[in-house]
């Protein structure tokens, strides 16, 4: 009895233990955008639940994104009610003004100046200017770090931006003026006024840039689970014996199967480990690129564009102390999770971060959406395809206006549809198409977009829909139509079915040429399925392209064949959008 008492009380002691060493040493946690007010997702560190990897974020925090008051920083009074100006924003919107370079500056400097005079944001005017930008070179000496800015006015209304380390950063009086720098320290960040950027090499495309590399989103065989930053560079992949150490050198076990690719930029494994050391900040813009999860041990740096980007969905962030359990709970992660996490990776990729302009039209947006408060974008938005970028402000910040979102709210759009006919230059009235398309169960109005020379009949056959005939340009436009493989020369104005009309009322549009030929069912089964699919063209006729070797050129055929290329918009679903 007494034995049997002695294990009961060893095992309580045991429990209690280990429940006091999960709390005082927490495993992993995700990696969370920068600190919210109360109501929204909390500031990391944040630990996990019991639901491996589970993001913290609720829906309706996705949906809608409430204006938020402006944050005290870390070490500084600046913040962005008080050390920026927004009612000079006011009247144009955000204009954007550059500082000129003086004198020699390296090729990233030159790429961010290209890009913020590409920028819609930009004007050559300073004082029509709201954010004044002053781009500060790695290359420029420490005794020229103060220039002569007319503007200055102690910093107020200014942006600061280094995309690399410059060493003016560190003796600039920056006074208050917004800082945009490339892989922050947590404790010099200013959270909701300074923007964090990210570590870019050298070589990094002003646009373009490459597309990320996930194509399946577990291992092929012989691919590593896990890639492992080193400090010159390169990744070196570890097995999967989690008996071993990979980071810290205080293991005393072997470290098991390694292979080192000393020339190797990007890693190919599942999940790659990044130190949480200001050098290795490079190596997580690799990993998204490779489709890898960054696994971040103990960043002491703030994530790039931690104020919209939710990096829960594409990021770990583990506790480099506890290195066999981060491995252990690694290999435990439910394939569903991975596979999220790094299609959430390749997007951040291909959204934000491929390209200089990319990121230095990211950053402006920001400051937009400070500027422009309850209008700005919703975190839906940001995170999801196709990106903010691509959602402009101007023509709506509601996730319902757009057709990418639809899925994510459980929603469908309104179940009507305009129909667009044009009439080109040598048509006729399309008077049975238009009663073939007027008696679709979803049709709300037809427009008939007259381009023809001949001027239109004076009456139109009666509708159960509102007609509606609007007056396209007679300017001939030319362009070449390749034809099973020949060229041929028309004149034409068929791009004036995409202006943005004000008399259509509806998202669906059904383009159409007039001499186009579908019956009413056609119509209506077409319409159902974009319905299904609004972000996409849903049509009826289909080319196919190829490259033809004899001419050097692609050529396209409209031979039938079970495979296709492109749908063409002579009859075709699209969003107005």
């Amino acid at each position: 009895m007494q034995s049997w008492r002695r294990k009961s009380l060893w095992l309580a002691l045991s429990a209690s233990w280990l429940l006091i060493l999960l709390r005082v040493f927490p495993v992993l946690r995700l990696a969370e955008p920068a600190r919210r007010q109360a109501g929204a997702p909390q500031g990391w560190p944040r630990w996990l639940d019991a639901e491996l990897l589970q993001s913290f974020s609720q829906p309706g925090e996705l949906l809608e994104d409430g204006p938020q008051p402006p944050q005290a920083p870390r070490g500084g009074s600046c913040y962005r009610g008080a050390c920026f100006d927004a009612s000079r924003c006011r009247g144009g919107g955000l204009k954007v003004f550059v500082y000129p370079a003086v004198g020699p500056i390296s090729e990233t400097p030159r790429k961010v100046l290209t890009s913020i005079e590409g920028s819609r944001y930009h004007t050559a005017s300073a004082a029509e200017a709201c954010l004044l930008i002053l781009v500060l070179s790695p290359d420029t000496p420490a005794g020229e770090c103060h220039p002569e800015l007319p503007q200055w006015d102690g910093g107020k209304n200014h942006l600061v931006l280094s995309l690399h380390p410059a060493p003016c950063l560190r003796i600039f009086q920056l006074g208050q003026a917004m800082v945009a720098e490339a892989s922050p320290t947590m404790d010099t960040f200013r959270p909701g006024f300074d923007v964090a950027l990210p570590l870019l090499p050298e070589a990094h495309p002003l646009r373009g840039g490459a597309l990320g590399q996930l194509q399946q989103h577990s291992p092929l065989p012989g691919v590593a689970l896990i890639a492992m930053a080193e400090e010159r560079g390169g990744w070196r992949t570890v097995g999967t014996n989690f008996s071993a150490c990979p980071w810290d050198g205080r293991c005393e076990q072997d470290h098991g199967p390694k292979q080192t690719h000393p020339r190797a930029t990007l890693p190919n494994a599942t999940f790659c480990l990044i130190p949480g050391r200001n050098p290795d900040a490079l190596h997580f813009l690799q990993a998204l690129q490779a489709g890898c999860i960054p696994v971040l041990l103990s960043p002491r740096w703030e994530l790039p564009f931690s104020e919209v980007i939710d990096w829960t969905k594409a990021a770990v962030v583990a506790d480099e102390r506890l290195p066999l359990q981060v491995l252990a709970a690694l290999q435990e992660m439910p394939l569903t999770r991975v596979l999220a996490l790094r299609q959430q990776a390749q997007f951040l990729w291909d959204a934000y971060f491929s390209s200089v302009e990319k990121v230095i039209h990211t950053t402006l947006e920001i400051i937009q959406d400070r500027v422009s408060g309850a209008s700005a974008h919703p975190s839906l938005l940001w995170n999801s395809p196709p990106g903010a970028l691509l959602a402009l402000s101007t023509f709506s910040t509601s996730p319902s206006d757009f057709p990418f979102y639809h899925l994510q709210q459980g929603s469908r759009p309104l179940g009507r549809f305009s129909a667009l006919i044009w009439v080109g230059a040598l048509g006729q009235p399309p008077l049975k198409l238009i009663q073939a398309v007027a008696g679709a169960q979803h049709c709300a109005q037809i427009l008939v977009l007259w381009s023809s020379k001949k001027p239109p009949p004076p009456r139109w056959p009666e509708t159960a829909v509102p007609l509606t005939v609007l007056d396209g340009h007679r300017k001939r436009t030319r362009f070449c139509v390749m034809r099973e493989g020949r060229g041929t020369t028309l004149l034409s104005q068929a791009s004036d079915r995409f202006l943005p009309y004000s008399a259509i009322s509806t998202d669906a549009i059904l383009s159409l040429d007039a001499h186009s030929s579908l019956s009413t069912s056609e119509v209506d089964f077409a319409f159902m399925v974009w319905q299904s699919f609004p972000e996409r063209m849903v049509g009826f006729l289909t080319w196919s392209h190829f490259w033809d070797e004899t001419q050097g050129g692609w050529g396209y055929t409209g031979e039938r064949a079970n495979e296709f290329s492109m749908v063409l918009t002579s009859a075709a679903f699209y969003h107005r959008l």
